[in-house]
């Protein structure tokens, strides 16, 4: 009986979309759309962004200084995908190999 019950909840879980790790790439950065494993785009209203990969600007002398870079295309990020697929969260921005 135990057993039962165990694969059914195992069952439950990885029907309900458990949350996932994936790469992307932006493809376009207004409006932001992210390509995931060459299959499909995640649209802006799909997706959280943490303040780590917003842009940031401060007003210094007449003009603007960028302390920090909005996504751009090109860039490559970590997301996690939300629990049942429907947003998803983008982690960080992936550093470049040189």
């Amino acid at each position: 009986m135990l057993d039962i019950i165990k694969k059914a909840s195992l069952g439950a879980v990885d029907s309900s979309n458990p949350v996932a790790f994936f790469y992307g790439t932006v493809i376009a950065g207004t409006p932001l759309q992210i390509q995931i494993d060459q299959k499909f785009i995640l649209p802006g209203n799909a997706l959280v962004l943490p303040e780590s990969v917003m842009e940031s600007k401060i007003p210094l002398d007449g003009g603007e200084v960028v302390l920090r870079r909005g996504l751009e295309a090109g860039d490559r990020v970590l997301l996690l995908r939300m629990q049942g697929g429907q947003s998803y969260v983008v982690l960080d921005r992936l550093v470049k190999s040189p």
